[in-house]
């Protein structure tokens, strides 16, 4: 074991910041694929299909990334629990920050028929498989790191790494999107976001080079010697559990920030810089949000908010979609803002919830793979079935506020069968004295 008392202790705003910047890297990389799947990629790698179907077709390639994550984290959930935290944050990041460079090299179906829409479905793939193993090793680093009573505000800092994320890929977009024609953008400029990971990476890299191995892990004498294994013998419930509970988080912000650009621009004729602006001003209010609901979470446990987040996205769903169908700025903001405040009342404490609810040895393994399930359930198909129900409706896609109602009442039942986490005020004390 080693000597956890002699290791240099980083301050946490340190660590907290590395974190961050590193999930927003990778998210970056992740998100620049979504806009451009809603907005350019159809016509581009599916010019035989109709504009619905070819969006339907960018979407399925989107969807691969989805069920690619909780393969990358099972490897990389066996790497984090056998090896350390650290060696994840690096591999994960060269992975995506590679494969999204590659993807803005692929040239079009023009080009090269039937292998610009393969090789564009096995980078997603590579995308996907990366992103899996970031989210586990960011958040363990930070979380392990952390005092116990202030847990989910410094596990809250990844977190608001996908908000970060999201404002650069889409704000790179939008810059081009005005500065280029609709020719000039459809020809290369939607590769230059995916370009511009590569020097992301590198930073990303640089920022994460100095950051110390998690003492939690540190202090384990006995490693599991295949973690999957015994996450499935011993903790198969709960992850089904934290993957049904997080399915709703997947499903609103994929809903919000992925199909409605689509739904808006194509069926609704609204500007693509106006809508782009719409959600990226959610995605602010989102971000600027996290911590304060983090800092609630430290002091009124994990388990209620995400029970109060789900039972708001419940609520919040049809009169969403109906602020979305008015095609007009403020409405439409609001409908996506009230969205995204309920998915980060669940959120921001998630990155401490999740590592609490698995004993330390398995810890990387089983709360990578429970977060990323849930994705597939949320994620993965959300934009798919939204742009086939809003096909089938009317100017309100009423089917789209159906469905994800019922994915927020599935997740309001599995949190409610999970238990609370947060570490008693004596355990805290005690904590602080040691």
């Amino acid at each position: 074991m080693h000597d956890v008392r002699t290791m240099r202790t980083p301050s946490m705003p340190r660590l907290a910041a590395a974190s961050l910047a590193g999930t927003a890297i990778e998210f970056y990389d992740f998100f620049v694929y979504g806009t451009a799947a809603a907005l350019v990629l159809g016509p581009l790698f599916f010019p035989a299909f109709s504009p619905a179907a070819g969006t339907l077709a960018a979407f399925g390639t989107f969807g691969v990334g989805f069920v690619a994550r909780p393969l990358g984290a099972v490897l990389f959930g066996h790497v984090g629990d056998r090896h350390g935290r650290r060696p994840v944050l690096v591999v994960s990041l060269l992975l995506t920050g590679g494969a999204t460079v590659a993807v803005g090299c692929v040239p079009t179906y023009d080009t090269i028929g039937v292998a610009a829409p393969l090789l564009l479905l096995g980078l997603r793939f590579l995308q996907g498989l990366g992103l899996g193993g970031e989210w586990g090793g960011a958040v363990l680093l930070t979380a392990e790191h952390a005092p116990a009573g202030r847990r989910a505000l410094w596990s809250s800092f990844p977190q608001i790494g996908p908000a970060v994320g999201f404002v650069l890929a889409n704000g790179v977009v939008l810059a081009l999107s005005v500065t280029l024609s609709e020719a000039q953008f459809a020809q290369w400029g939607w590769r230059v976001p995916f370009w511009a990971a590569g020097a992301l990476a590198a930073v990303g890299l640089w920022l994460r080079s100095s950051l110390p191995e998690s003492p939690r892990f540190l202090e384990l004498d006995d490693h599991a010697r295949v973690p999957l294994v015994e996450v499935l013998r011993s903790h198969w419930r709960l992850v089904l559990l934290t993957a049904g509970a997080l399915a709703v988080g997947y499903a609103i912000f994929y809903t919000v920030t992925t199909w409605s650009l689509a739904f808006a621009t194509e069926r609704l004729g609204v500007s693509r810089n106006v809508m782009l602006v719409c959600v990226m001003a959610a995605v602010v209010v989102k971000g600027a949000l996290t911590p304060l609901m983090a800092l609630l979470g430290d002091r009124h446990g994990r388990r209620p908010l995400c029970l109060v987040g789900c039972a708001a996205a419940a609520l919040w769903m049809f009169p969403m979609v109906a602020l979305l169908a008015t095609g007009e700025p403020l409405p439409m903001f609001l409908g996506i803002a009230g969205a995204l405040i309920a998915f980060v009342t669940m959120f921001a404490v998630i990155a401490a919830y999740l590592p609490e609810l698995y004993e330390p040895r398995v810890r990387c393994t089983g709360a990578a793979v429970g977060y990323n399930l849930g994705g597939v359930l949320g994620g993965a198909l959300t934009p798919l079935a939204a742009t086939a129900l809003a096909e089938h409706g009317g100017r309100v896609p009423w089917g789209v506020g159906a469905y994800l109602t019922g994915v927020a009442l599935l997740s309001l039942g599995c949190f409610a069968l999970l238990p609370e986490t947060r570490p008693a005020p004596a355990t805290v004390a005690r904590a602080a004295m040691d």
